[in-house]
């Protein structure tokens, strides 16, 4: 993946201030101000207004992609006084439109940038944090440019299209030091961290299975028909495609019907919703810095096993908003989990509800309902808090490696039809003799595209 060397300029200023940051600097220099100057400082500069902090202590946040998700995310953004959306960027104009639309009404101005070049956005010195909410494809690569440009980030799921993107991508922010929160937001709903905490609690009894709801695996690896490519300036194509594989242009895809195509879909879209479900079953199993060692695929699921003897089944969903099967109530909504000891079970989802098996009913109450539309805004708030505090997140690089590097496997024993046996610790596939499953290992990673940043 190309990279952008810092500019001269951002070189300069950074030895200039002694490697301060942005908000240390505006906060120096107001103080200043106000001693040398008898200039009358707007209140809401200064954050006198009720709800609205100083302009020194707002976070400059940048977006790179706007679509649904991202529209989503982004309203729950908005209202954090501390925070102010400064610039939009996208390939497509009709959707950087629509964002600074967005953004401008929000804050009652006109002042929301936009731009097709996310590079344009990253060598911004007012933007402090970003928001990815590209396609699956960039997720990863625009996560380590924004990284190495000195940007914390939030990046939605998956965060990285293979094992070997996750791997770099916790990699980068290890070396960088920025902050990173993976959008798995389900680490930051009431709910889903009371089932968490009932299983590290032992009424549970010993673990013994976790169940981790995804969607039927998909697989395509055709084109759709070639279709005229727009101007650039109505959708840069070629930096839609970004890394992944080059082939014509189709309106569909940049429509969202990019979906379910090998070369922009991660993991088979397996982790559409396995990077929600199955990194919570890692946090149920205390295996926040491990994975299962064995992936055994089944008709309509898949079968792990973690180091510590604690089966993962991951049940792959026909009919994900309907009839579920006998291992799920359907009234709990999206992206349920169910984790079942020797003692008892809990299971939960999106609908805020959770069962527990009998003599567990005291042990949910009305502070763990999740309460409609919060999801986005408590992981958000967690984002934010932890660029000021400088603190790891809920979903930070490395919970996120492990959870997606899980997901992938499971897909590419999926892709490969056979019972696939992984190292956690070397994130390597191995055969029954343990040497290295090469074939196996052949799908950790991808060709990458050399787009040319310009």
């Amino acid at each position: 993946m190309p990279k952008r060397s810092p500019s001269t300029h951002s070189k300069a200023t950074s030895a200039a201030t002694g490697g301060l940051t942005r908000r240390e600097l505006l906060a120096g220099a107001a103080g200043l101000a106000a001693i040398a100057l008898p200039t009358i400082v707007p209140a809401r500069a200064l954050g006198l207004e009720p709800g609205v902090a100083a302009a020194s202590e707002r976070i400059g946040l940048g977006v790179i992609g706007i679509g649904p998700r991202c529209r989503y995310v982004l309203g729950a953004m908005l209202p954090f006084a501390d925070v102010q959306c400064l610039s939009i960027a996208d390939v497509q104009a009709s959707r950087r439109d629509e964002g600074k639309a967005m953004v401008d009404a929000h804050y009652g101005n006109a002042d929301c940038t936009t731009t097709r070049d996310m590079l344009e956005l990253l060598d911004r010195k007012d933007i402090d944090a970003v928001l990815i909410a590209t396609g699956d494809r960039w997720h990863g690569a625009a996560s380590m440019l924004a990284a190495e440009a000195g940007k914390d980030v939030y990046s939605e799921k998956p965060c990285g299209i293979t094992i070997d993107v996750c791997q770099r991508l916790a990699a980068t922010f290890a070396k960088t030091g920025r902050v990173f929160q993976a959008g798995t937001q389900r680490r930051s709903v009431p709910n889903f961290i009371n089932a968490v905490n009932l299983a590290h609690s032992g009424k549970l009894g010993k673990l013994q299975t976790l169940y981790a709801s995804a969607y039927e695996p998909v697989l395509k690896n055709d084109w759709l028909p070639a279709e005229p490519t727009p101007d650039v300036e109505i959708c840069d194509w070629d930096r839609w495609l970004g890394p992944a594989a080059w082939r014509p242009y189709n309106r569909e895809y940049v429509g969202g019907g990019w979906r379910g195509y090998h070369d922009f879909d991660s993991g088979a879209r397996l982790l559409d919703w396995g990077a929600h479900t199955v990194d919570l079953c890692q946090w149920a199993n205390r295996a926040d810095d491990t994975g299962p060692v064995e992936f055994d695929p089944q008709p309509t699921a898949m079968h792990c096993v973690y180091p510590n003897g604690v089966k993962l089944v991951i049940d792959f969903l026909p009919t994900p908003f309907g009839d579920r099967g006998p291992n799920w109530n359907t009234k709990l909504g999206t992206c349920p989990v169910k984790f079942v000891g020797d003692a008892g079970w809990v299971e939960t989802g999106d609908a805020g509800g959770t069962d527990v098996s009998p003599g567990l009913e005291a042990e949910v109450g009305e502070a763990t309902k999740k309460l409609a539309g919060t999801d986005a805004a408590l992981h958000a708030r967690n984002f934010f808090d932890c660029v000021k505090s400088r603190q790891p997140t809920a979903a930070n690089p490395e919970v996120m490696r492990r959870s997606h590097v899980a997901c992938h496997a499971a897909a590419i024993a999926w892709i490969l039809k056979r019972k696939l046996r992984f190292d956690p610790k070397t994130e390597m596939f191995l055969t029954t003799d343990g040497q290295p499953d090469h074939e196996a290992n052949g799908l950790k990673s991808r060709p990458e595209r050399n787009w040319v940043a310009v």
